[in-house]
């Protein structure tokens, strides 16, 4: 197999066995204190490769070169466009969801603050019926009756007389009824 043969593919280089120097005689003395310098090496050049060559049986592609600029142009412009969609929703959805937000608490903030008039409303409300019901038992007591029946005019009555109704249908008289003092006049009996 020749060295060409031998050569990998890829164009790398090929390492040579080392030279070494020719065998000298041995030395003695003050030669033999020295030591021995060795040869300079020189890598070896790689022979070029032969093109391998596809066995398909399809037609070859045309190729044609892009240049640089233009092919990262191309490529910008196609991923800018595939990307815009995504990045307008992604927008979009932060966009909704901040107004969402913004409605929500704005709800909520008004919410809150009819919770706080009702609750006021409430405790106003709880506070009249108490005064009512404490006005309804201080009221209730015979001399706070009589005071307020003096007050509006009414007089206390006589003795009462009553009827007594017996099986039969008829009725008797029990006790002897009085009228009612007029007002601003005196009473019998006690001399004025």
């Amino acid at each position: 197999m020749s060295a060409a043969a031998r050569a990998p593919r890829d164009g790398a280089a090929v390492r040579a066995p080392r030279a070494t120097a020719p065998a000298e005689p041995p030395r003695t003395g003050a030669a033999a204190a020295r030591p021995l310098r060795a040869l300079p090496s020189r890598p070896v050049r790689a022979v070029p490769s032969r093109p391998v060559r596809s066995r398909s049986t399809g037609p070859v592609p045309e190729l044609r070169l892009v240049t640089g600029a233009t092919a990262g142009r191309a490529r910008r412009t196609a991923d800018g466009r595939r990307r815009a969609p995504f990045v307008l929703l992604v927008v979009g959805l932060l966009v909704a969801t901040t107004l969402g937000l913004l409605v929500l608490n704005t709800a909520i903030a008004v919410n809150s603050l009819k919770a706080t008039e009702l609750r006021t409303a409430n405790a106003e409300k709880a506070e009249d019926v108490q005064r009512l019901e404490e006005q309804v038992v201080a009221g209730g007591t015979p001399a706070q009756l009589a005071a307020a029946a003096v007050a509006a005019g009414l007089v206390p009555a006589g003795t009462a007389g009553h009827l007594v109704v017996a099986p039969d249908g008829s009725a008797t008289l029990r006790g002897t009824p009085e009228p009612a003092p007029v007002p601003g006049a005196p009473e019998p009996g006690t001399g004025g």
